[in-house]
């Protein structure tokens, strides 16, 4: 069974509450009635009920067990607006702009999510990746014990013969301009073992490189070879069962013939299912060269690292690509607990990105 299958199925028997912010946007609206018409959980819409209402009636889309929000309108808001006050008080932020924030769709989105009245949360169909983590980072703790937060896009590829069944999961796409040593292990890390607990098989996880077991001599191949030791150091520490290999060049790390001539002692060369990439360009223009020239389902970006679930998506996301995201942020909610133990049981302030 296809990846996003078997994340419906889990779903459905752990239904979950996702907020999407960008209520009014169509393919969100649509989206939002899949998701409750496939019984994974109750979508909340944020946005103006007469807008949303009109927008779902062009499209003929039935907004029967979709949940509308209006911020402005909210009994919750001037909680929220305290909250956030107090989260920044050594700013000096003044009540007015509290409140000026959290009408924002992100910013009540992602205190709903922080405050336990949603599960996850599901943005950036038509914001900017910015406008959707700028929120989350400023409202969301850290996760326990955890100091790096990285985007990982799920890719569902034709050839059942890369990944696992064609499942791959690649990061950092989307947050770390430029990871330190430390940082892309600690995304290597967190990227397998969510694969992990979505997938249940052991992870192969191949940091990337231009080079592969040192055949080009340059600083950045050396950082990788870094990372990729820490790496194991910290999965060891972790007690997480892990196969981590690198600086593996991508042909090595998927193709089998390529890796029994490059490296053929490696546990992960051509048959890693977690690529970890070493810089962000490289991640972010991967992710897209995948899903657009070879037609794969990217589901991303999923943000690893946070106290709560929540996903940014790209803004040429179609309604499939956001419903698959919201499923996959259900089903990161079903298990957060245990990719971050004690996750969730924080109010939000204590720790922040």
């Amino acid at each position: 069974m296809r990846f996003i299958g078997s994340a419906i199925e889990k779903l459905q028997r752990h239904p979950k509450r996702i907020v999407f912010p960008e209520g009014d946007e169509p393919r969100v609206i649509q989206a939002a009635r899949q998701f409750h018409a496939l019984r994974l959980g109750a979508p909340i819409l944020l946005g103006d009920r007469a807008r949303i209402g009109d927008v779902a009636q062009a499209l003929k889309v039935s907004l029967d067990g979709v949940r509308i929000l209006n911020p402005a309108e909210s009994e919750e808001l001037d909680k929220f607006v305290r909250r956030y006050k107090s989260l920044h008080h050594a700013t000096g932020l003044r009540t007015a702009e509290a409140r000026e924030a959290m009408l924002q769709p992100n910013f009540f989105g992602a205190m709903m999510v922080a405050m336990h009245q949603a599960d996850g949360m599901v943005s950036g169909a038509v914001h900017t990746t910015a406008s959707v983590l700028r929120p989350l980072f400023k409202v969301v703790n850290l996760a326990p014990r955890t100091r790096t937060v990285a985007g990982c896009f799920v890719l569902e590829v034709e050839d059942s013969r890369f990944g696992q069944d064609g499942v791959l999961f690649m990061a950092d796409c989307g947050v770390i301009p430029a990871p330190s040593v430390e940082e892309l292990a600690d995304v290597a890390v967190a990227t397998a073992r969510f694969a992990l607990h979505l997938l249940g098989v052991r992870p192969r996880v191949a940091l990337l490189s231009f080079s592969t077991k040192g055949s080009a001599s340059h600083a950045s191949a050396g950082r990788v070879r870094a990372a990729a030791a820490l790496a194991r150091q910290k999965a060891e520490a972790a007690q997480l069962e892990v196969d981590i290999d690198g600086e593996l060049q991508v042909d090595a790390a998927l193709v089998p013939d390529i890796a029994r001539l490059k490296c053929p002692e490696s546990k992960v060369a051509g048959r890693a299912n977690v690529l970890i990439f070493p810089e962000l360009n490289s991640g972010h223009i991967a992710s897209r060269l995948l899903r657009h020239v070879a037609r794969a389902n990217a589901y991303g970006q999923i943000l690893l690292g946070l106290d709560r679930p929540a996903a940014d998506v790209a803004r040429g996301s179609t309604a499939h690509d956001i419903l698959g995201v919201a499923t996959i942020v259900g089903v990161q909610a079903i298990h957060h607990t245990i990719l971050y133990p004690g996750a969730g049981q924080r109010l939000p302030g204590r720790t922040k990105p």
